[in-house]
């Protein structure tokens, strides 16, 4: 009889299949173990699969795949849960791959500046570990501290680096990845010029576990930079610390970092921290973290004063500078921990909007208009630098009928703003499951078609990450 061409659950005889693959040690069924990689940091979601994995190794994986392709298993991929549009959420039960065994730094090439590892090595693990080499790898995520770097491929991340030194997609040169059928490849070459086809590294970069389970990534690096300066900028109101970014950068300095934080996220975030190194006055309504790094300090304390310069046009406050690594490591602490500390305080929908840079104050406004209007608050942070603003809309005493019908309502307006102004529905959460709805606002029928049909082409059968980002 044939096999339908609906995705299928496991069945006994299949599990017992995989389970010889990893081991009876690494296949998971206990309720405690599905409940743990059905959810991740995404609002308050919830999916729980049928059976985890935790494959050692690339062959491992090939043979998962070959058989979750015979039989239409639906399989997700889990890095550290640290998502935020449960790109990584089962949503059609079935298998979950966890990378958790890869976490291997496999090769330092001190000569090449390159560094290969596997998907499961933990951002700020991997960071550290090249820092005492005097070699540095710039995407740092909030969440680096427990994503792994499999992850930050899969969504393209970026953080608060990217200002100056890009995001994900620009440090990756080559990766090994099981396709769906088992097959294996390599989508690169470890070179830094490559004109050789079509650019297959890219398209795995930001595809969120649609088209292949990355198994090794050969990375780029660069000399650390040994200097740095930070200043923390108070503001008599948010929209003129969006104004000052792009100022800024017109002024001819490129910050390593340019953060904003509205009143509320700093307000939230030194109660969740405990502490905070520098007093906020009653009239700061919002803030930039401004860092500038590099090699010679003379050249940093220039750029410092120029920044002042600027800022002095936007009706700043007292400008506070850093100066020792405690006090450095005290405002990070709380500009990383803005999202958490909403979290604690609400369920919410996290939006990663992301414009022109000079567009920024003009979000801003159109988000607190729509906000008024549909009834909901919101929390607004992020990396000004690059335009990329994250909504927190939180759900606070909304009724179910208002957080499940009308707010996706305001949205869906915000979203229709930022393309109307050039930007794009995510600067470096992915589109995972929540944004699915809003794809109509940024692509036509005919880009929708294309990136599906490419989607068919490596993976027919619909098994990999079912339901996510544009496949």
């Amino acid at each position: 009889m044939r096999k339908s061409n609906a995705l299928q659950p496991i069945s006994a005889a299949v599990l017992t299949e995989l389970r010889d693959i990893v081991s009876e040690a690494y296949l998971l069924t206990d309720e405690s173990a599905l409940q743990d990689h059905g959810h991740d940091e995404t609002e308050d979601l919830m999916f729980v699969p049928q059976a985890v994995l935790e494959p050692a190794n690339t062959r491992q994986i090939s043979e998962i795949m070959q058989v979750c392709s015979r039989e239409r298993i639906p399989v997700t991929v889990r890095g550290g849960g640290s998502g935020l549009a449960g790109g990584a959420l089962p949503t059609h039960g079935g298998l979950v791959i966890s990378m958790k065994r890869f976490d291997q730094i496999l090769k330092i090439d001190e000569r090449n500046f390159q560094v290969t590892v596997e998907p499961g090595v933990i951002t700020e693990t991997l960071q550290n570990t090249l820092k005492e080499m005097g070699l540095f790898y710039p995407p740092d995520p909030s969440s680096r501290g427990w994503s792994f770097i499999g992850g930050n491929i899969s969504t393209n991340a970026g953080g608060p680096k990217a200002v100056k030194y890009g995001v994900v997609k620009d440090h990756v040169l080559n990766l090994e990845v099981v396709l769906p059928s088992g097959e294996i490849i390599w989508t690169g070459a470890n070179t830094l010029k490559n004109s050789t086809g079509y650019n297959l590294t890219q398209l795995i970069v930001g595809s969120e576990g649609t088209l292949g389970i990355v198994t090794k990534i050969v990375l780029k690096l660069q000399p650390y930079p040994t200097q740095n300066l930070l200043m923390l900028v108070p503001f008599r109101s948010a929209e003129s610390a969006c104004k000052a970014v792009a100022a800024i950068f017109q002024s001819g300095v490129t910050p390593s970092a340019l953060e904003f934080m509205e009143r509320n996220a700093i307000d939230w975030a030194v109660r969740y921290v405990g502490e905070t190194p520098v007093p906020i006055q009653e009239e700061d309504a919002a803030h930039l973290l401004i860092e500038v790094d590099g090699f010679h300090m003379d050249s940093l304390i220039a750029d410092c004063e120029t920044i002042t310069t600027v800022l002095e046009r936007f009706d700043c406050g007292e400008i506070f500078f850093a100066d020792d690594d405690a006090t450095k490591t005290a405002l990070w602490k709380l500009r990383r921990n803005v999202a958490h500390a909403v979290k604690r305080n609400s369920i919410y929908k996290e939006e990663d909007t992301v414009v022109p840079r000079a567009e920024l104050p003009h979000l801003l406004q159109k988000v607190k208009e729509v906000g008024a209007r549909y009834g909901f608050e919101s929390v607004c942070y992020g990396h000004a630098g690059d335009g990329n603003l994250h909504v927190n809309i939180l759900r606070g005493n909304l009724s179910e009928t208002a957080w499940l019908e009308e707010v996706p309502k305001g949205i869906r307006e915000i979203f229709q703003y930022v393309k109307s102004v050039g930007g794009t529905l995510s600067g470096e959460h992915g589109i995972g499951l929540v944004q699915r709805p809003y794809l109509d606002i940024v692509f036509s029928e005919v880009e929708l078609r294309l990136m599906r049909e490419i989607k068919r082409v490596f993976d027919p059968g619909g098994i990999l990450n079912p339901g996510k980002g544009v496949g």
